[in-house]
């Protein structure tokens, strides 16, 4: 590598800027040490130039040192031009570092845009101009060292506003000697988001004076704070100002004042303001004086909120995932059990109800689990476009047995709203315990009023993201509730109602399946006045299609005992020796053969064995040492169109969608009929006609 090194003059300045300016750097890269000479001979007057000889090298220059600007030669072994550029603009660092390509041959318009595309300011061609190479080198290296200078003018700004503040803090100067300066200062004060103040030690506080910023953070002018002596502490929060009080009292003692307090706005909304201040020695015949700043930390305070949530979300959705698996691994087996009762003709007519109850029961344990992955945001979801009015129509059918004779359902819908990206089946689950929740509210009975409409958000949103949302809305007049149940709504398991009227998940779970979705819940409530929760979810951009009717009856019928025609084999995976008996059971009673294996490694061996043995397989995901993905995907090494069906008690949502398209995916507990009809649509979409019908 060469440098090549002059000192620089000297320059006055004021004492924070170095008196010694490093010349900028010039970075050189070129396979060829003839080339590097002459660059170096070219641009020694201009800068420091560092050389390099290959893209490598460049690169590790570049992570040592900053440059004015880059010669980077096209043609070089190894990395040419257009990849070191492609890197180095993919560097934070340096991507905004000029480059300047060093071509000798590549001079047709193709090659060029092709620089321009890396990210090229400009060509060279060789052999170069010497004055050519220096005027446009120096034209950037010239543009870098006014940057510079910039940076050191703010530098020196900012140590002077700091200044500025710290002299009004420890004394007022005579009016006349501080008109210029305090114009000054009160330009800089505007242009930053905090509250600069002076005030009163004692009771009320009465402020001094207050910086214009304060009018766009509260929306009262400074004028309505100087001139009403209690206009300040008036608005602090009745719940915080023994606190406020203490604070202060703390303070003249200390000399040090800290205090994080509520604080109506203007349009009435509460914000937490972080007051911190010092107290300055008091002026002859005048009482301390308070100087601080005021700063609205509302928006942190409600990320906090947030990431607290967020983990509690986390810590149930890790245990509910730790269960969910094995948990529903019984429950198959249970209703796997209780749909080959049903199916046996000596049934005793009397034993039928005992079989619905028990089903009923395994039922509700299996939307449990869901609702617990719902809240914790693990339940695999299968958004589409929701068309808004037909939910609509959906939701008063299953909506009205639920509220009662004092309650009366009100829809209000906005022009054209967008269809949403959602799971259908948990918006209408989500929807279900709002409305719930809303009912339960308003014991005299009411109106609940649910509407949807448009709204466009935009960036620096909090916990949304920049675009289209559609806003469907839950609002009662009930009882409402106050900031202390508000702050922990959102809790799983968290109610007011009476035990065993209620579990605490069904916000929770709402909350859950918004943010899964892309989307967030908002809750606005005061005792008295009723609650509004909002459901935040993304706008979809593709049509609504019409649910389609399954199809599974007329496939099963067509493959029950004794029907015409062979017997597709099945290869049934489950590491659940008791579920894996069952629905091997319940498949041969739909007139399938079944072979059955014990776990991700016995079906391997199998499949080495006969791979064209089996029609279609059916897996178990979760499994020791071989997952059902790992079977499906070996199988399909051996023949790639295989049928697959993959079921799941719980499993990592990136995981299952890194399966096969094609492939279906049922969730345990499932119908027997819902595995019968995967079967079917997975034989006749890959190979309809058994593989081995000749043999059988």
């Amino acid at each position: 590598m060469i440098r090549t090194d002059h000192p620089t003059a000297l320059r006055p300045d004021d004492a924070a800027v170095p008196l010694v300016r490093p010349r900028p750097r010039i970075l050189a890269v070129d396979d060829d040490e003839r080339n590097l000479l002459a660059v170096c001979e070219v641009l020694d007057s201009v800068g420091e130039v560092v050389c390099a000889r290959s893209g490598t090298e460049a690169l590790r220059c570049l992570l040592r040192d900053e440059f004015a600007v880059i010669l980077l030669d096209v043609l070089m072994p190894d990395m040419d031009g257009y990849e070191t550029a492609t890197l180095i603009r993919q560097r934070e660092q340096s991507r905004r570092t000029p480059i300047i390509f060093l071509s000798a041959i590549n001079k047709d318009e193709a090659h060029l845009l092709q620089g321009y595309d890396a990210g090229a300011v400009d060509y060279v061609f060789k052999p170069f101009d010497t004055l050519v190479l220096r005027s446009k080198v120096s034209v950037f290296v010239d543009l870098y060292e006014k940057t510079r200078e910039v940076q050191e003018t703010a530098a020196r700004e900012q140590r002077l506003l700091e200044a500025a503040l710290r002299a009004q803090a420890e004394k007022l100067e005579a009016e006349a000697k501080l008109d210029a300066s305090r114009l000054r200062q009160e330009a800089m004060l505007r242009a930053l988001p905090v509250v600069f103040h002076s005030r009163g030690v004692e009771h009320p506080h009465p402020a001094l004076f207050v910086s214009d910023s304060v009018e766009a953070m509260t929306g009262f002018s400074p004028q309505r704070f100087t001139s009403e002596p209690d206009f300040g502490f008036s608005r602090i929060h009745p719940e915080d100002r023994t606190r406020v009080e203490a604070a202060h009292q703390e303070a003249a003692a200390a000399g040090v004042y800290s205090c994080e307090y509520r604080w109506q706005a203007a349009d009435g909304s509460w914000k937490v303001f972080l007051d911190q201040g010092v107290i300055a020695p008091p002026e002859e015949g005048q009482p301390p004086a308070l100087f601080g700043t005021l700063l609205d930390i509302t928006e942190h305070r409600h990320l906090e909120e947030q990431l607290a949530q967020a983990r509690k979300m986390e810590t149930v959705g890790q245990l509910t995932g730790g269960i969910a698996h094995d948990f529903n691994n019984l429950l198959a087996s249970v209703l796997s059990g209780l749909a080959l009762l049903e199916r046996r003709a000596e049934l005793p007519e009397s034993v039928r109800p005992i079989l619905d109850m028990t089903r009923h029961a395994a039922q509700q344990g299996a939307d449990l689990i869901d609702r617990m992955l719902a809240f914790s945001r693990r339940q695999q979801l299968r958004p589409s476009a929701v068309h808004i009015p037909a939910l609509a129509q959906a939701l008063e059918g299953l909506i009205g047995p639920v509220l009662g004779g004092l309650v009366r359902l009100q829809w209000r819908l906005g022009d054209e709203v967008w269809p949403a990206h959602a799971d259908r089946s948990q918006l209408e689950l989500a929807m279900m315990n709002l409305v719930i929740n809303a009912r339960d509210a308003m014991p005299q009975g009411g109106t609940i009023g649910l509407s949807a409409e448009n709204a466009e958000v935009g960036a620096g949103a909090g916990d949304l993201a920049a675009g289209d949302y559609v806003v469907i809305a839950v609002e009662d007049s009930g009882t409402g509730m106050g900031p202390e149940i508000l702050a922990r709504v959102l809790e799983p398991f968290f109610t007011t109602k009476e035990v065993g009227k209620g579990t605490g998940l069904g916000l929770s779970m709402a909350y859950g399946f918004a943010r899964q979705s892309g989307g967030t819940l908002r809750i606005d409530s005061e005792p008295g006045r009723g609650t509004r929760v909002e459901l935040w979810l993304p706008r979809s951009r593709s049509l609504p299609v019409a649910d389609a009717p399954s199809g599974w009856r007329a496939a099963v019928k067509a493959r029950e005992p004794g029907a015409s025609g062979s017997r597709p084999e099945v290869l049934l995976v489950d590491d659940s020796a008791t579920l894996r008996e069952l629905t091997a059971t319940m498949l041969r009673e739909h007139g399938f053969a079944v072979a059955t294996a014990a776990g991700g490694a016995e079906a391997l061996s199998l499949i080495e064995r006969e791979p064209d043995r089996f029609d279609v397989i059916v897996t178990d995901f979760a499994m020791p040492l071989v997952s059902g993905l790992d079977v499906i995907r070996f199988a399909r090494n051996h023949r790639p169109d295989w049928p697959a069906v993959m079921v799941s008690g719980y499993a990592d949502a990136s995981a299952i969608e890194d399966r096969p398209g094609d492939v279906v995916l049922l969730k345990k507990p499932f119908p027997p009929e819902a595995l019968v009809e995967a079967i079917v649509n997975g034989l006749e979409q890959g190979s309809a006609a058994p593989r081995r019908a000749a043999s059988r």
